[in-house]
């Protein structure tokens, strides 16, 4: 599974829809896809919401960010991750030994 974190921005329909029936809306709707979510938090600044999520594919990432914005009214951005020690691996193979 890919981790992906999922940057939310509340639209005015959406803040006067928060609720915590939706919030399990969201989890269920990762869940029909086939994901997870490990946190879910609120921020300041740029973005309102950050969801870290587990998905298979980012085919489903990107449902995910479809369905999430037609159920909630919450634009998001997503992105792929992974743990740095999995990019310095990477970095590390990739390196020029000449």
């Amino acid at each position: 599974m890919t981790t992906f974190f999922m940057f939310g921005k509340y639209s005015t329909e959406a803040i006067k829809a928060m609720s915590i029936e939706r919030t399990q809306q969201v989890v269920n709707e990762i869940k029909t896809l086939g994901g997870e979510v490990t946190a879910m938090h609120a921020l300041l600044g740029e973005y309102d919401l950050l969801f870290c999520i587990k998905l298979p594919t980012v085919e489903d990432a990107i449902k995910a960010s479809v369905n999430l914005n037609r159920l909630t009214g919450i634009s998001f951005t997503t992105c792929p991750a992974i743990t740095v020690e999995t990019f310095d691996q990477l970095m590390d193979s990739g390196r020029d030994l000449s």
